[in-house]
């Protein structure tokens, strides 16, 4: 297989398990995941606090050593090619982490410097220019906004022109504003070639931006999707009625999942679209003397899979 039919990331049995802090085994925070991320796509890996999104995206780093299995990041195992490995990906931490000293420019001129590349090869103006940050040039660091620091993060991780950028959870804590601009360089950056692997608490977020979407729960992995593949997985939906009068007693079916007043004249009824569909639903209201007189209806989104999925992971 060439590299350009290859995945951009291969991850096959990854285990990690954190020295005891005492007596005990020790944290098992990855338990044997195995996933591909394909060249050219933005790739979503979501999953609660503590699930080992982080604890897999440092073992990319090189900044946490596995305990067993392999990553290849571009065709370069870890292990084996630590050197090309490293210069193929460029990894956007969460943590806001350089020299408050230093100015922009010379942040990304002593990256680049780091990656060996020659003077007159830098691309450090064309990098801030491409997050906006020209004018900030020669200011200190400190004394750049939060989202101007999350920026200049992403123009440091891309000095040595890596074809593939990590962003773990690059917009935690900022306002919709700066959310929007950095949304932006990540497409932009993806349209012009470099596949993008992305964590975040926005689930908004990965399902308008993630071509793909894996789900990590408690180490393990529990989903591994297209984006509109997983949300089509959410088979309920859900129907909100607004009837001509009060009721004081809900109505009941066998097809309604569950059946809810959000007011004396409003009520919400869940139903699995597998089963049943919307005009069934309201003519067993209607059958029971209860007149409509507006009917919306919401579609399972992100949200509804995410938490569905992580509730079954937990009791299973």
């Amino acid at each position: 297989m060439s590299q350009s039919d290859a995945p951009a990331i291969s991850i096959r049995n990854l285990v990690k398990r954190y020295a005891p802090a005492g007596n005990g085994e020790g944290k098992l925070a990855l338990k044997g995941v195995s996933l591909d991320v394909p060249q050219g796509q933005i790739f979503g890996l979501l999953g609660p606090n503590g699930a080992g999104k982080s604890t897999m995206i440092n073992i990319m780093a090189g900044m946490v050593r596995k305990t067993s299995g392999t990553v290849s990041i571009w065709g370069f195992d870890i292990d084996h090619d630590r050197r090309n490995a490293s210069r193929a990906i460029g990894i956007v931490p969460q943590e806001i982490v350089f020299d408050p000293f230093f100015t922009p420019y010379e942040v990304l001129e002593n990256t680049a410097g780091l990656y060996g590349i020659p003077k007159a090869e830098r691309l450090s103006e064309q990098l801030l220019a491409d997050v906006h940050l020209s004018d900030k040039a020669k200011a200190y660091a400190r004394t750049l906004s939060g989202g101007m620091k999350r920026r200049l993060l992403v123009a440091k991780a891309m000095v040595h022109q890596p074809p593939v950028l990590v962003l773990d959870e690059p917009t935690a804590g900022v306002d919709v504003e700066l959310r929007r601009q950095l949304w932006e360089l990540v497409k932009r950056l993806n349209d012009e070639g470099v596949t993008v692997v992305l964590t975040t608490h926005y689930l908004e977020e990965a399902e308008e931006l993630c071509d793909r979407i894996a789900i990590i729960n408690h180490g393990e992995l529990i989903a591994n999707k297209p984006t509109r593949e997983l949300v089509d997985m959410a088979r309920e939906k859900i129907v909100v009625l607004t009837l001509e009068k009060p009721i004081d007693t809900l109505p009941g079916h066998p097809a309604f999942v569950k059946c809810a007043a959000v007011a004396p004249d409003i009520i919400e009824i869940t139903y699995d679209k597998d089963k049943t569909n919307a005009g069934e639903i309201l003519g067993a209201v209607q059958a029971q003397g209860m007149a409509i007189v507006d009917v919306t209806t919401r579609e399972a989104d992100l949200e509804d899979v995410f938490v569905s999925l992580t509730t079954q992971a937990q009791t299973t």
